[in-house]
């Protein structure tokens, strides 16, 4: 079964930033795509950031600019590295992996990231 382990979250205040890792127990290369997605409070879930497995990017407008997704192969890990948070950014984030045959979803079981001072 394929996990999605995330770490990283908590509370930031505005201006600060903050990594999201989520690690997955399958290779890198089992997924077509790997990225975040989050949910604010009131909202629907939203595609922050992914990473295809060639390696090419895409960044939401809410986001770009300010968060930058990287994967590490070697590792099986997917990052988030998010910077200039506002109060906009609070919200659940969800790693998600797209498997490469199946077209699969899988998600992991999210991580709250707070933006308050």
């Amino acid at each position: 079964q394929v996990q999605l382990v995330e770490s990283g979250g908590g509370k930031a205040q505005p201006g600060g930033s903050m990594r999201l890792s989520c690690r997955t127990s399958e290779k890198w290369f089992d997924f077509i795509r790997m990225g975040w997605y989050r949910q604010g409070p009131g909202k629907q879930r939203e595609l922050v950031a992914s990473i295809h497995s060639n390696g090419s990017t895409n960044i939401a407008d809410s986001v770009s600019g300010r968060f930058i997704i990287s994967g590490d192969i070697a590792k099986n890990t997917v990052s988030l590295q998010m910077n200039s948070l506002g109060p906009e950014d609070t919200a659940v984030y969800y790693c998600n992996a797209v498997g490469k045959v199946s077209r699969h979803n899988y998600w992991g079981q999210g991580t709250q990231v707070t933006v308050s001072s």
